[in-house]
């Protein structure tokens, strides 16, 4: 699975840090969210989900 996030959605709610700590950073220059972890590990995708799921501005993707 590849997790990305789109620079061009992202509004800084930050929610994904919340949900996965160990995938994300923020740019705080930018405001925007970063994806550390392109390719999460088993033990990393339920949180992984959980920071799609709960972004409120659809900026996080997980594809096969």
């Amino acid at each position: 699975m590849r997790l990305t996030a789109d620079p061009g959605l992202c509004q800084g709610h930050q929610e994904c840090l919340a949900e996965a700590p160990e995938l994300f950073a923020f740019d705080d220059d930018s405001y925007q969210v970063v994806v550390r972890i392109t390719e999460p590990s088993e033990e990393q995708l339920s949180a992984a989900r959980a920071a799609v799921k709960y972004c409120p501005a659809f900026a996080l993707s997980l594809e096969d």
